[in-house]
């Protein structure tokens, strides 16, 4: 079922997290991105039909941004119980198929999506040098089967602007996917 992303304040200080990637094993927080100009917190999964059409801009926004001063990181919170598709071994494959640049860290607890305030899948937030909220919202404004094309748009102009630091576009639309599959 078809959600919108909740649109936290903007400003609203990044919520701290230690979470472990799928890949590698590595633990990341917040402290993991301290050089970066910017820091891109994305909640994907890899059963969602919203996230299968976006993925392959992920990753191309992965590459496009390596080594600029944009941090990437995404999260997986669904409860593989109930998702088997979105497990940690299954989201090291989408990891590695997909070439992420960037690190994709399995949130068991689901605590981090309930600090984030995230409720669908893909939900991004985009935070400054401060860690102050600067975009929350959609990649663009492609869905699945709307035609229109993937080019991370509206996502891409908000990194740019961060990273060049200029203010963001206030007018920005909520990100819609899929529901994040809660623990019962």
């Amino acid at each position: 079922m078809a959600m919108a992303s909740v649109m936290l304040p903007l400003g609203t200080p990044a919520p701290p997290f230690s979470l472990r990637d799928v890949v590698s094993g590595q633990l990341y927080s917040l402290d993991s991105f301290k050089g970066k100009t910017a820091l891109l917190v994305m909640f994907i999964c890899r059963h969602c039909p919203y996230v299968a059409h976006v993925r392959e801009e992920l990753a191309r926004l992965g590459r496009d941004y390596r080594g600029s001063g944009l941090g990437i990181v995404a999260i997986s919170s669904n409860d593989p119980a109930q998702y088997p598709d979105d497990a940690p071994d299954k989201l090291k494959e989408m990891a590695e198929q997909q070439g992420f640049t960037f690190p994709l860290c399995f949130d068991e607890s689901q605590e981090v999506a309930k600090a984030y305030n995230a409720a669908c899948t893909p939900d991004f937030y985009l935070f400054d040098g401060g860690r102050k909220l600067a975009y929350r919202g959609q990649l663009d404004d492609s869905r699945p089967g709307s035609g229109k094309p993937v080019t991370g748009r509206d996502l891409r102009a908000a990194i740019d602007a961060v990273l060049a630091n200029r203010p963001v576009d206030g007018n920005q639309k909520p990100s819609i996917g899929c529901s994040i599959k809660w623990k019962t």
